[in-house]
């Protein structure tokens, strides 16, 4: 079977490159959302189109990749920089997104909506995983998912809707179809055995993980 070539979206929030974060890029195609070009050079990409309104890029950034094909928008626009981005890489033909700096940065709203985004994109039949390196996030959506961390290392489960028939296996805290209520927090904070394997019969999700987290252990 032929591998899934994923596509690199470059944001504009945080970024510590590990080589889980090298793993998650390698082979990929890059397009950089407006500040998150910033990326390219610590992940060794290149990216092939450079989308946004540039209003928070600097302008040494913009000479130093002066030769990147650009696609530019107004800054009074109704999509942010990163959805345009992704819309781009979907037109080229991506399955498999990685939203590289989708936590913190300086917009607690733009961070925020990547996450949304990254579930919504999900239902779309896209696999998606969000990194910061220090963090990292899949969808959890109706069915199985399986996410390989360090044995010992922190996760949760952040539910965006009420949870129904929620399982948790290899984990510290295991679940067998729990049904948790929207915005309850009793799957913050568990602890990975491995790989844990995540099951759901209705509801809409994301895993948050911190492989380098052992805090729990």
């Amino acid at each position: 079977m032929t591998a899934v070539e994923p596509f690199a979206i470059l944001l504009g929030g945080a970024l510590e490159v590990d080589d889980r974060v090298r793993r998650l890029v390698r082979g990929a195609r890059a397009i950089a959302a407006d500040g998150g070009m910033a990326h390219a050079r610590a992940l060794g990409l290149e990216p092939e189109l450079w989308v946004g309104d540039f209003d928070s890029t600097a302008p040494d950034l913009i000479a130093a990749h002066a030769g990147t094909p650009r696609l530019p928008f107004a800054a009074e626009k109704n999509f942010t920089d990163g959805e345009l981005a992704v819309e781009q890489a979907i037109e080229r033909g991506a399955k498999r997104l990685v939203l590289v700096g989708a936590f913190g940065g300086q917009r607690t709203d733009h961070a925020l909506m990547h996450l949304l985004h990254a579930v919504m994109l999900a239902e779309r039949g896209l696999d998606v995983v969000l990194t910061s390196g220090s963090e990292e996030a899949v969808p959890l959506l109706p069915g199985h998912v399986e996410l390989d961390l360090p044995a010992g290392s922190l996760f949760s489960v952040i539910g965006f809707t009420a949870l129904v028939g929620l399982s948790l296996g290899n984990a510290k805290y295991p679940l067998d179809r729990a049904d948790i209520g929207f915005g309850a927090s009793r799957t913050i904070s568990n602890v990975a055995a491995g790989r844990v394997r995540f099951d759901l019969a209705e509801g809409r999700a994301l895993i948050v993980a911190r492989p380098h987290d052992f805090s729990g252990a």
